[in-house]
């Protein structure tokens, strides 16, 4: 048997293949890709690289918006607290700066007699209406008539009287009567 001679099959052309314009093309496009492949390579690793910048910046983050809830939470109570008294100080502001009500008030404390006990004063627009109690129906007309005297007030009237269920000397009344504007 005769020897069997091995041959080799070389693909690499011998006659200049990337000289021709096909073998131009074909190794400028390789290239190409080689430099896109490694582009995007390069930007894959910079993303993973800084994901871990970006989840450290992430946890910090976090943190202090947890720090800074806990800090207005704190301050919750303080915050609400403080409201409410600038409500209560614009309010006596308000009450204060209008005279109106503390010398009606004096109007009335000054022509009260003396057996009469004042159980509330109150006041709505226009009309301050008195509940008091007293021991004789004179004292009742005295007060009536003194409050009648008064140039702040008109129609001063006298609008329920009973007797006390507590005790029978007792007469609880109302009076109404209606501010004069000035």
């Amino acid at each position: 048997m005769p020897k069997s001679k091995s041959k080799q099959i070389n693909l690499i052309p011998q006659d200049g293949f990337e000289f021709t314009n096909f073998g131009r093309i074909l190794k400028w496009t390789i290239s190409a890709f080689r430099i896109i492949v490694i582009v995007t390579d390069i930007i894959v690793m910079s993303a993973f690289f800084s994901r871990f910048w970006l989840d450290s910046r992430n946890s910090d983050l976090d943190e202090e918006i947890e720090i800074n809830k806990a800090r207005i939470s704190a301050y919750k109570n303080l915050e609400s607290d403080f409201l409410t008294i600038q409500k209560k100080i614009a309010l006596a502001k308000k009450i204060y700066s209008n005279n109106g009500p503390t010398f009606e008030i004096s109007s009335i404390t000054d022509k009260i007699p003396r057996d009469i006990i004042l159980d509330r004063i109150s006041r709505s627009e226009n009309v301050i209406t008195i509940k008091a109690k007293s021991y004789s129906e004179q004292s009742i007309a005295q007060f009536i008539a003194n409050l009648s005297n008064i140039k702040q007030f008109s129609d001063v009237n006298l609008n329920q009287a009973s007797v006390s269920p507590e005790n029978n000397i007792v007469t609880i009344f109302v009076i109404s009567m209606k501010i004069n504007q000035t």
